[in-house]
């Protein structure tokens, strides 16, 4: 018997020190963010050396939910994470929240954070809203967050700075400066739903970032004009495709990113309007992009080494002159398929600012100095 005792504490002894050495396998010092590729949506994913995590937005609804939900997955496997702490969900177009009843059945997701009720009446985002959503955080919180609020995760502050339409009133701070950029702004027009987007900045010790979502242009001058209420940051994520109904110089001129990362797609985004805009950016190192976009052609795209995903089916010789994007409608021929395996774009910052960008295409990866 005592034997018999002596070997069981043996044995739970050894199971809990490879317990021990598998959670101490995945302990980091870095902050990890996933950019994911839901073709031409949005699904990001931020992992703290907690191993706490906050995704923002699940890709795209209809038949390509299952795919986007996948990919989301591969990055969340990728991580280690047992489970989602945190899903904001920007805004309700289908390409934000389309995925989320997949990933749902995939993996606990314990807070659901939005901007409140949809603004932008439609057909597929209302029965979500009324049938699915609340059966979905029904056994986990939900949180309806303002312009102001944070969202409590160890080790990083991240601040919610757009809600509901509203932004933040008071300067972050070490902002507030007058912005020169807001003399030549010129308004642009927005749907009814872009503009409610849910916009986090997100520290962690001296690494700085933002996303905003959807956010307008008339929305950033709200955000960043007369004074600059963000002040700078060192990567400018999602970049709302890089469509030009939002990338106001107001916005990305004065935010001043030395490394932007657009979740773009293979005809949506990369308009030459905002390529100009960003690539023009003082102080910008590098642009990486997780599609090379047809609407930029050479003219305006940049090296194939910082594009995670090309075309399948690429033509014989690619042209200089940017694409013009097809009218919108129902008779809009669709967007070149990609087959292959999608990468992602993978950020690890460091405590004291610096930062990695790897491209998980091709292995290419640029290391970030601090200070600068």
């Amino acid at each position: 018997m005592h034997r018999a005792i002596v070997l069981l504490s043996v044995l739970a002894i050894a199971v809990f020190a490879s317990a021990l050495a598998v959670a101490q396998s995945r302990t980091s010092t870095t902050l990890d963010v996933y950019v994911i590729d839901v073709e031409g949506g949005n699904a990001t994913l931020f992992v703290s050396p907690s191993r706490e995590s906050l995704l923002i937005d699940t890709g795209n609804a209809g038949a390509a939910a299952p795919r986007d939900a996948g990919r989301i997955m591969e990055a969340i496997h990728d991580a280690g994470l047992q489970q989602v702490d945190h899903l904001i969900t920007t805004h309700w177009h289908g390409d934000h929240f389309g995925g989320m009843a997949e990933l749902a059945a995939k993996i606990p997701i314990r807070e659901f954070i939005d901007h409140g009720p949809n603004v932008q009446p439609g057909e597929a985002a209302d029965a979500f809203l009324q049938n699915i959503y609340p059966q979905l955080y029904s056994k986990a919180k939900h949180t309806v967050v303002k312009a102001g609020d944070k969202i409590s995760m160890t080790g990083l502050d991240v601040h919610v700075v757009t809600s509901a339409g509203e932004t933040i009133k008071r300067a972050l701070p070490g902002a507030g400066l007058p912005n020169p950029y807001c003399a030549n702004f010129k308004p642009g027009e927005n749907n009814a739903e872009d503009p409610q987007s849910v916009g986090v900045y997100i520290t962690f010790g001296k690494f700085r970032t933002v996303h905003l979502g959807d956010l307008t242009k008339n929305k950033e001058y709200e955000l960043m004009c007369p004074n600059n209420r963000i002040g700078v940051v060192d990567v400018l994520l999602g970049l709302h495709h890089g469509q030009a109904s939002s990338n106001s110089e107001a916005l990305v001129h004065a935010l001043r990113p030395r490394v932007a990362i657009m979740n773009d797609g293979t005809r949506k985004g990369g308009d030459p309007e905002v390529m100009k805009t960003v690539h023009s950016s003082p102080g910008l190192e590098d642009l990486w992009q997780l599609h090379f976009s047809l609407l930029s052609g050479q003219e305006y795209t940049v090296p194939g080494m910082f594009i995670a995903n090309v075309i399948d089916e690429q033509p014989p010789a690619m042209p200089i002159a940017p694409t013009a994007a097809p009218p919108p409608g129902p008779g809009a021929p669709p967007a070149p398929v990609h087959n292959g395996t999608a990468y992602w774009i993978k950020l690890s910052a460091q405590q004291d600012g610096s930062f990695t960008v790897t491209n998980a295409r091709n292995g290419f990866s640029k290391t970030y100095r601090a200070g600068l």
